[in-house]
């Protein structure tokens, strides 16, 4: 079985206030968000023992779709990298 099988996915955005380092003006981003839920139970068909575990073990998490924003200062308006902020995170 496939990994994607255990999980529903789904996109979101979230908040996060990031600096720019062009022009060092701190402002509120929307980030693109992957959320991966756990499935409630195993999908039927051809599990077999070592499926089972990886499902038992496997939890629910988010990552980060978005590598680089744009400056919303209206002077620099540049992209950037995200950094300083995890790409995956444990719901």
């Amino acid at each position: 079985m496939d990994e994607r099988d255990f999980y529903s996915e789904s996109q979101t955005t979230k908040p996060a206030t990031l600096v720019c380092p062009h022009c060092r003006t701190e402002n509120e981003y929307e980030l693109q968000w992957s959320v991966r839920k756990k499935k409630d139970r195993l999908p039927p068909g051809k599990a077999d023992e070592r499926d089972r575990a990886k499902f038992a073990k496997a939890q629910s998490y988010m990552v980060l779709m978005d590598n680089q924003a744009m400056c919303k200062n209206l002077r620099c308006r540049r992209r950037f990298d995200i950094s300083g902020l995890k790409t995956m995170a444990f719901i």
